[in-house]
């Protein structure tokens, strides 16, 4: 068999590629030990030091030097940006677009925390649609403030709070582990398939055994754990451990030690030393080396325009139920609000309103059961035929009003005969020293 040799032109052009490649990683590299280089271990211990904040560190809406902070040895802020509450949520969004960027600026990196409140329900689908409704609107936050930059760490789940009813500041129902750890993976999941980057879970070892399970598929999310010190951590110490035995979590280890990337280890930080206008501040530590820091800070999400908070999205209310009542009980409706493909709206609340001018809208109290869900309590109604409006608003604008006619009937209820209230006696109580307890530094 004979072979025809063809001469051929050396191809300059995969020459050029290697070189790019080559000069990209070298590039890569140099920036990786220059921003590294930056991540002074000026915490205790000889650990990166960092501090997490929200309003409260803005009393008096009193700003933040953060150069100041950034002088006192501090590398990384984490922010509140998004809570469950509409009110709070609001409040959130006002400071982390003013704190991110002046953070940023001043050389700090930055991460953002969203606070979780839990549906009121035992329903495994309804609380998926519920963590997916809430993932959604982390990710909304996120994506107007642009994404993540090269100076971000992946955002945060605080979860530690499994009450889901409450009266007068008062707890009166918690949902169970296995409605916990649902809810959690399932936020914690959507986030990370959205964003491209794990979130970090932030809660308490307490919390964390006694309200999650131990699933092994939670542990591939990095931890940042409350544990409060009462003397300045060194560089062997370990957060959430116990005298005898160990906190049974999905991230603890076989020596009883967890596996933490961040310690909240005193909230009783003495703001001043920080350039924080509040007498208290979160004092936190990462756990690893310049290099795993930038390690777990890399990978940029930029976000699309479809992943952008809507504005006066169309919403439709549906009341699930109702129950008419006497005058001396509540009327009671069961209302649900959701968004053009089914999944609920993530803001907003519901009321009553009377049509009639003749007739009063009652005295009303809502409860949130879910995302997108709530229950409406109308008390002090006289006896009477009513008709009326239950309305969604929305003062966010993120979605747009609805409502639908309800029509019900009060019926007399007996007279209820007065119970004399004794007066209260009062007993002096001492103020509660909250940091006690905890390193002040």
């Amino acid at each position: 068999m004979h072979r025809i040799y063809r001469w051929r032109r050396p191809d300059h052009r995969r020459g050029l590629i290697r070189l790019s490649i080559l000069i990209a990683l070298c590039l890569s590299l140099v920036t990786d030990n220059a921003v590294a280089t930056g991540l002074t271990a000026a915490g205790p211990g000889n650990r990166i030091a960092g501090i997490d904040i929200s309003q409260w560190q803005h009393p008096g809406q009193s700003p933040i030097d953060f150069g100041a902070m950034y002088s006192s040895g501090v590398r990384f802020v984490i922010i509140k940006g998004g809570d469950s509450q509409d009110a709070a949520d609001a409040m959130a969004l006002k400071y982390l677009k003013i704190d991110r960027p002046a953070a940023q600026a001043a050389g700090l990196y930055t991460g953002m925390y969203y606070y979780a409140y839990l549906p009121d329900t035992n329903d495994p689908k309804a609380i998926v649609t519920d963590a997916k409704a809430q993932a959604q609107k982390a990710i909304w936050r996120l994506s107007s403030i642009g994404g993540y930059t090269p100076r971000d760490l992946p955002m945060a789940l605080d979860i530690e709070n499994n009450c889901v009813r409450a009266s007068r500041g008062v707890c009166t129902k918690y949902t169970n582990r296995n409605n916990v750890t649902l809810w959690t993976q399932t936020w914690l999941d959507t986030v990370a398939a959205k964003t491209v980057r794990k979130p970090i879970v932030y809660s308490y070892a307490q919390f964390l055994e006694a309200a999650i399970n131990r699933a092994t598929t939670l542990t591939q999310y990095p931890l940042w754990v409350a544990a409060y010190a009462k003397v300045l951590p060194t560089a062997t110490t370990q957060p959430a451990t116990k005298p005898v035995g160990c906190f049974a979590t999905a991230w603890t280890k076989a020596d009883c030690s967890s596996q933490w990337q961040i310690w909240q280890y005193s909230s009783c930080g003495i703001g001043s030393k920080y350039g924080v206008p509040s007498d208290r501040v979160d004092l936190n530590l990462f756990a690893g080396s310049a290099s795993q820091f930038y390690r777990l800070v890399r990978g940029v999400w930029t976000p699309s325009l479809n992943d952008l908070l809507p504005v006066n999205e169309t919403s439709t209310l549906r009341v699930e139920s109702q129950s008419a009542a006497t005058t001396n009980d509540p009327v009671s409706f069961v209302v649900s609000v959701s968004r053009p493909d089914g999944t609920p709206v993530v803001t907003g609340s519901v009321d009553f309103k009377s049509i009639s001018s003749l007739s009063p809208n009652g005295t009303q109290s809502v409860v949130r059961s879910a995302t997108g869900r709530w229950t409406l309590n109308i008390t002090n109604l006289p006896a009477g035929n009513y008709l009326g409006l239950v309305e969604y608003l929305d003062p966010t604008g993120t979605h747009s009003p609805s409502s639908t006619p309800v029509q019900f009937v009060v019926t007399q209820g007996p007279t209820p005969t007065p119970t004399p209230t004794p007066s209260p006696t009062k007993t002096p109580t001492k103020p509660v020293d909250v940091c006690a307890n905890q390193v002040r530094n």
